[in-house]
């Protein structure tokens, strides 16, 4: 659902490390564990690319969720089928391992936005180096990245003793409602874990990462006016109509908003006239009016996004109060549907870029430094992020064009990414902080 842009542009401050600790003898291991097993990870992201699973289609949803149960449950881990009748979706999968050290969050999704009836469902190899698929990158390139990490610390011996819960969602494309419901699975992991490891696959550009993420939310404003004859707009007893209170607030959100960075508010229908019908789910409807009528019913449609949970509430009581100034003889009426929430640049999401900075410079794969937030749309990880002290995304496979037949996966970077994963969740699940030390 991020629909992250290629481009990265890298204005976050990250934390620049003097010294960069070399691979220890078990993280060797670990990275040897991977480089062994890319031939059966290759194998098993064809397998479950080739499996349709667009989010309606809640068998093939299942029967990803089912695939990738069978890996963890060879892995030790303790997995469960979270129904999702209560909010109209296939449900999740989530699986759990309980150890001593701090409890770490990997968060991935089961489905696509390529339903059934899309023409694009088959793994296809390009290169060498590059293959495209449905959902290869966004994100079952990532899935696979989390159950390989996984089994390379359990073949190097270092999976024992680490408290790891994974919830791979099954609407991340298309997120069931009520939404508390369809999350709540998440939220509830997040409140009893320390770290949260997202898997999506970020910007295209593997030296990147995402510390935060704009809200993606939606608002609905309802303005009524007198109809009357044209002829008597702005008497007294007529009033202005529903058009021009409709104008004046959005041009007030235009005046009071558009100046404040990663604040972006956007009208994307409009309908008035006497008559106006509108249908959410579609995202369409119809108005009747004529030249010659004051119109009596305006629907204005939009989406809202924030880059902390502050400038959101701030920018709705903004438009509260413009809202509240009505014109004469006219009504108007503001709700918000909240959506994905923000995930604010913290200290703590600093501190977690800088341990998987780390890990790839030991790794010989450079530095990794922040997407501007910008460029990073929304993300289950953000379910998360008001719950628990660190966060990161954007761990997942590489590659370009996701959302479009055209998604491709850079296959070189599978074994890498795979790494960084795997070194980093064994340094956080083993170190009292968290953190490497210096």
């Amino acid at each position: 659902m991020k629909g992250v842009l290629l481009c990265a542009c890298l204005t976050l401050p990250t934390v620049a490390l003097s010294q960069t600790p070399a691979l220890t003898a078990p993280e060797r291991r670990i990275a040897a564990a991977v480089d062994a097993r890319n031939a059966q990870a290759l194998a098993l992201l064809e397998r479950v690319v080739n499996i349709n699973s667009g989010t309606m289609n809640f068998a093939g949803v299942r029967q990803v969720g089912d695939a990738f149960r069978a890996e963890l449950d060879a892995l030790g881990f303790s997995t469960k089928w979270v129904d999702g009748g209560s909010f109209k979706r296939a449900g999740h999968l989530v699986a759990e391992r309980n150890g001593r050290g701090q409890r770490l969050l990997l968060i991935g999704h089961l489905d696509t936005v390529f339903e059934p009836r899309s023409p694009f469902q088959k793994f296809e190899r390009l290169s060498d180096s590059t293959a495209r698929g449905p959902g290869i990158i966004d994100m079952k390139g990532g899935d696979v990245i989390i159950v390989e990490a996984l089994r390379a610390l359990k073949t190097a011996g270092l999976l024992d003793g680490l408290s790891i819960t994974v919830v791979m969602h099954g609407d991340e494309e298309d997120a069931g409602a009520p939404l508390d419901a369809a999350r709540a699975t998440l939220t509830e992991a997040a409140k009893r874990s320390q770290v949260a490891l997202g898997f999506e696959d970020g910007s295209g550009d593997p030296h990147t990462a995402v510390i935060s993420r704009r809200s993606a939310g939606s608002w609905t404003l309802r303005t009524t006016g007198t109809p009357a004859h044209s002829s008597q707009i702005f008497r007294d007893d007529i009033g202005a109509g529903a058009l021009f209170e409709a104008a004046r607030i959005l041009q007030g959100f235009r005046e009071k908003l558009s100046g404040q960075q990663y604040l972006t508010f956007n009208p994307g229908v409009v309908l008035g006239g006497s008559e106006v019908k509108y249908d959410t789910a579609q995202g369409g409807g119809t108005a009747f009016g004529k030249t010659n009528v004051v119109a009596g019913q305006t629907i204005v449609s939009g989406d809202l996004r924030a880059l902390s949970p502050e400038q959101l509430a701030k920018a709705k009581a903004t438009m509260a109060e413009v809202v509240a100034q009505h014109l004469p003889k006219t009504t108007a009426e503001l709700t918000f549907d909240d959506g994905y929430p923000p995930m604010a640049p913290t200290e703590g999401n600093r501190r977690l870029l800088a341990a998987y900075d780390s890990v790839s410079r030991a790794l010989g794969y450079g530095p990794v430094v922040a997407v501007d937030p910008s460029r990073a749309g929304a993300a289950d990880v953000s379910f998360a992020a008001p719950y628990i002290p660190m966060a990161i995304d954007a761990l997942g496979l590489a590659g370009w064009d996701d959302h479009s037949d055209k998604e491709t996966a850079d296959l070189r970077w599978l074994p890498k990414l795979t790494k960084r994963a795997a070194v980093l969740i064994y340094r956080l699940g083993t170190r009292e902080s968290g953190m490497p030390k210096s």
